[in-house]
């Protein structure tokens, strides 16, 4: 028993302390919706790179059509896919992250992803404002969205 209220404080005590960082990037750093939705539209040599830094089972749903799986931001694991994704890629390359797995000031992937970014030196890393979910923010205005995996 007191193991599991030791869990529960820690995991509180970690939200709270994600929930009080300030956001690692600027208000120029977000890209909206609609802005990705132009985008998808154009040439695909023109299209941006586009990685979804949340749960599996949310990708395999619905996700942004092209949008490459990487794993949770929150998860070594998905750290380490990110790492190894961006390393094949120019510095210079423009990448767009998203989650949307639950309201922006709650994800637990989204700001690690941004921070390794950042100190793997690229410049041109964007993140889809998406401030509700995925669903409410980017299906429920009926965005394109692929399924599976």
């Amino acid at each position: 028993m007191k193991r599991l209220l030791l869990l529960g404080l820690s995991a509180l005590f970690l939200a709270l302390g994600q929930m009080m960082m300030p956001d690692p990037w600027t208000p120029a750093d977000l890209m909206e919706p609609a802005q990705l939705v132009a985008r998808l539209k154009g040439p695909p040599a023109a299209r941006p790179l586009i990685y979804y830094v949340g749960f599996g089972v949310l990708y395999r749903s619905k996700h942004i059509p092209g949008a490459l799986y990487i794993g949770p931001g929150a998860k070594q694991e998905g750290l380490q896919a990110l790492r190894e994704a961006a390393l094949k890629q120019p510095k210079a390359k423009e990448i767009i992250l998203y989650c949307g797995c639950c309201p922006w000031d709650h994800c637990p992937n989204i700001r690690p992803a941004v921070v390794m970014l950042h100190e793997l030196g690229y410049k041109r890393v964007k993140i889809l404002s998406l401030p509700t979910s995925f669903a409410k923010d980017w299906l429920e205005k009926g965005y394109p969205f692929e399924t599976g995996s």
